[in-house]
């Protein structure tokens, strides 16, 4: 069964909890969202789901897992909340089993180190120049397998100027995953640099107060990682509450709520944790003619 966490207390919102084989026969005006696990651990969903029962009288129930398509193709969803890429958004939506993606917000990654800070990293807007700085001081940088987190050190590295990698750039293989968190525990160990979500970070530090590690870098643009909405298509899945999922893509994306998610903020840290990503969704969607 999953656990409320501390930041989700006071939800109105019913989470379904992972690996239920059918869904409860629900009303017509209940919109079945599956998303990926961080933007309902952090409690940004909570907050918005809540004024959007509130404003239309539609229920959310939230499932909140990894294999958010494979959910939607047994017809247990009405609308997916996932990162551009995921997997199975291209297959889900080349398959002509989704309408048109909608980008509604990113995430944050954040270069992960030590409170000691050893190559003087801390507040700097530019990843890649905090990248050269790690090189030049040859802090140990441990590099996190997780694909999103891989691919954004290959770009550091590339665009830092390909610096030698002997004796401080570390790639075991190791990445953080839901059961081992075996990356940032190696960065933690050495006293390195690594590179991971700042939402879960944010929970292995409220897990681990003590653990000496900060997230130092998060303002460059090249941290944000996109997610979009996809509403399953009616004419391909049985049984979609289209109406509904679309007023909810719409609320995701209206002006007002795009401008509480840059507003969000989570225990922990000051900065943006979500970043709007709705502002190139087409006037006609907004108003409701598509």
């Amino acid at each position: 069964m999953n656990r409320a966490h501390p930041w989700l207390v006071g939800a109105l919102l019913l989470v379904v909890p992972a690996g239920a084989v059918e869904p409860v026969q629900l009303k017509k005006d209940t919109v079945r969202l599956a998303v990926v696990i961080t933007p309902e651990s952090s409690g940004l969903l909570r907050q918005l789901l809540a004024d959007f029962e509130k404003q239309t009288g539609h229920k959310v129930t939230v499932d909140s897992r990894q294999d958010v398509f494979e959910l939607a193709r047994e017809g247990k969803a009405d609308l997916v909340l996932a990162h551009y890429g995921h997997r199975g958004t291209e297959e889900f939506c080349a398959d002509g089993l989704g309408l048109w993606p909608r980008p509604v917000f990113s995430n944050q990654a954040a270069l992960i180190g030590p409170s000691s800070d050893p190559a003087g990293v801390a507040g700097s807007r530019d990843a890649v120049d905090a990248f050269r700085r790690i090189a030049k001081a040859k802090a140990p940088f441990i590099v996190n397998n997780g694909p999103s987190q891989k691919y954004l050190a290959d770009v550091l590295w590339q665009a830092a100027g390909k610096p030698d990698r002997a004796d401080w750039y570390r790639d075991s293989g190791l990445r953080n995953q839901a059961e081992t968190k075996d990356a940032i525990q190696a960065a933690v160990k050495e006293k390195g640099y690594t590179l991971w979500g700042l939402v879960p970070f944010l929970k292995y530090l409220e897990e681990h107060p003590d653990c000496g590690m900060k997230a130092l870098v998060t303002d460059d643009p090249l941290f944000q990682r996109l997610m979009v909405t996809v509403v399953v298509h009616p004419g391909k899945i049985k049984g979609v509450n289209v109406e509904g999922a679309k007023a909810l893509e719409r609320f995701l994306i209206a002006p007002e709520t795009q401008a509480r998610i840059r507003t969000f903020r989570v225990p922990g840290f000051d900065g943006p944790v979500w970043w709007p990503a709705g502002r190139d969704n087409s006037g006609a969607f907004l108003k409701g003619d598509q």
